[in-house]
Formats: structure tokens, C-alpha cells, sequence
């Protein structure tokens, strides 16, 4: 299959080109460059691709010329703005990125008269938060105090009304919780700031560390965007999918920070550093649907993911290779 990853070069992107590389597929990408020190980059991924291409996802124009010379089969959308903090002080960019970003892939994909799948990823904080111990289900209202959440939350809505309404070609809707991941070394993320302090000696700085979300392995998650992706084709019907952590398996932020410092062997507590900004304190997923439907499961505990994660960023910082080391975990995941 032809397939089509919007943000290729991002962490998530990265990992999936390699996962659905494995399988046989030929790639494309329409993203921005990628970061300094990025996955992408540091894998040197780029070969993997027929088409790489820099393209914002703001220009209409320029997403439809790209979107012709790839004429692809299947696409996942990924390309956004991913920062909540971030989208405070960028909240004009973020709502452009995010919700007209979609709107113009979804409205080229029209204009192309593009006839294959499309998944649309967007996140756990789309649901109007309570922050209360609940497990949101797909069927959830949906809500976003933050811009970031807030952002996700109109492209949900909006992508709903195309599935419903407009659309010529099935899309299906995936929402995900907090992924881990060996080479997320993003700004503002936590595990790339927990191994960066714990391998200085210094007690990591985190923000809220009393919240609870739904931590996975980006390998887990992105193994549900590919059997949802599966669904999709061999049923030509959209529908919507959690995919998180087991009912009852809740962790706070001080748990993960308390874990690598003891998979490091090294001793590790928090500091607090609050945010003036609004962050929800329980955010939780119900994922029993994808579990029954799609028969997808997490193949990585929150203690296994973590010593993943941990144990590439100690290989990569080494000089190990990237893109082996991806493949490395890549198959083990697969044995599983």
C-alpha cells in the first residue's frame, strides 16, 4: 500500500514509519522540517521514504499539489502543534496548526477525489474533563479548557461532522493517552527531562506531580492506530477508538519519575515546579472497545515501558545507532 504519514518526522511518525516499513508498505510524508536532534533526524529516516516532503499543512494549496504527486491509499494524519504549554503562549498557531490543518487535509482530500482510508489522530484531551476517577469513553462529551485540548477537541468535533456529513472516503478518529518512548527528546515532555536530571544526580522539576494519566508505550499505541487503520479498510465504515493503559492500572507523575529513578539505580523524587497554567489532575481512558472489536491489548506494562524508554535513551546517548535501535525494539515488540 501507498501510504501517507502527515508529521513523519515527529516522535510518533517516526516510530510508525518504521513499524508500517516492516510490514511492506511504501511511505510518504508531508510534515515541517524535523527538529534538532529529532528521531527523524537522528535515524536518518528520511531514505525510508519515497516522497519526503516539507509541507505546512496551512497551505491548501501547497497540501493539494503534495497530496497529488503521493497519491496515496491509506494516510495517517498526525501532523500538529503537540505542546499543551505551548499552545498558551502560542494559541493563534495552535488552532491554525490543529484544527484549519485538518480542515485543509480533509477539504484537499475532496478536491483530490481521494478514495482510500483516513485516520485522524487526535488525544485523550479532547474529553471535557472532570477530574474525577473516570474512564472516558468514546461516547464521552467532549470539552478543552487549555488551548491545546481545546484545539483537538473542535478538529474531533469537526472530523465527526465530515464522517458524517461530507466525507467520500471512511475516516476513523483515534484517541490515545500519555506515550513514552525511547528518543522523545521534545521540550516541555517528561521522560526526556526525568533521564536527562536522574543521569545528572539532580531530582527531576515536574510540574503537577500528583496527576494521574494514562501512560503507554508509543509501540502499543501506535499497534492500535495500525489495527484501527486494519478495521478501517476491510470494513470501509469510521468509528472512534480509545486506546490506554487497563482499567484499574492508574499511575501518578511521581510514580514514573520514583520507577526510572529505581531502573537507573539511582535515588529520585520529585520537585515541584507548578504551572500557572490549568492542567487536569485525573485523566483517565476506557479502552475496552479496541480491546473487544479490534482485539488490540498493551504488550508493555508501565514498568516495562519505562525500562524501554530508559534503556534506548542510555543506548542512543552512547552513540548506539538510532534507527537499530528502533528496529531492535520494533521486533522484540512483535515476539510478544
Amino acid at each position: 500500500m501507498r501510504i501517507l504519514i502527515t508529521g513523519h518526522t515527529g516522535f510518533k511518525g517516526s516510530w510508525l514509519s518504521l513499524m508500517l516499513l516492516k510490514q511492506g508498505h511504501q511511505l510518504s510524508g508531508i510534515s515541517l522540517p524535523a527538529e534538532k536532534n529529532s528521531l527523524f533526524l537522528e535515524g536518518n529516516l528520511s531514505k525510508n521514504f519515497e516522497h519526503d516532503l516539507v509541507q505546512d499543512i496551512r497551505d491548501f494549496h501547497g497540501l493539494i499539489n503534495a497530496i497529488k504527486i503521493v497519491n496515496p491509499d491509506q494516510i495517517f494524519h498526525l501532523a500538529a502543534q503537540p505542546l499543551v504549554l505551548e499552545s498558551y503562549k502560542f494559541p493563534r498557531e495552535t488552532f491554525n496548526t490543529n484544527f484549519m490543518g485538518t480542515i485543509n487535509l480533509l477539504e484537499a482530500l475532496q478536491l483530490t477525489e481521494f478514495r482510500g482510508e483516513l485516520i485522524v489522530v487526535t488525544t485523550d484531551k479532547v474529553y471535557k474533563n472532570l477530574d474525577i476517577e473516570k474512564y472516558y469513553k468514546e461516547t464521552d462529551e467532549l470539552g478543552g479548557l487549555d488551548p491545546y485540548s481545546a484545539s483537538k477537541s473542535a478538529i474531533d468535533i469537526a472530523v465527526q461532522s465530515w464522517m458524517n456529513t461530507l466525507s467520500k472516503f471512511p475516516i476513523s478518529i483515534v484517541r490515545a493517552g500519555n506515550v513514552v518512548g525511547g528518543g522523545d527528546w521534545a521540550k516541555d515532555r517528561l521522560m526526556p527531562d526525568i533521564f536527562k536530571s536522574l543521569a545528572k544526580g539532580e531530582y527531576p522539576e515536574v510540574r503537577n506531580p500528583d496527576a494521574i494519566r494514562p501512560w503507554q508505550h508509543v509501540l502499543d499505541c501506535l499497534n492500535g492506530y495500525i489495527l484501527a487503520m486494519n478495521k478501517l479498510v476491510s470494513t470501509k465504515k469510521g468509528d472512534i477508538w480509545n486506546f490506554g493503559p487497563p482499567i484499574g492500572e492508574i499511575h501518578m507523575v511521581r510514580d514514573v519519575v520514583e520507577t526510572c529513578a529505581n531502573i537507573m539505580d539511582v535515588e529520585g523524587r520529585v520537585r515541584n515546579n507548578p504551572s500557572d497554567h490549568h492542567e487536569a489532575t485525573t485523566l483517565l481512558l476506557d479502552s475496552s472497545k479496541a480491546r473487544k472489536l479490534l482485539d488490540w491489548d498493551d504488550k508493555l506494562d508501565f514498568n516495562t515501558s519505562l525500562a524501554w524508554t530508559l534503556g534506548f535513551n542510555k543506548a542512543q546517548q552512547s552513540g548506539d545507532d538510532t534507527e537499530k535501535l528502533m528496529l531492535s525494539q520494533i521486533e522484540a515488540f512483535h515476539e510478544i
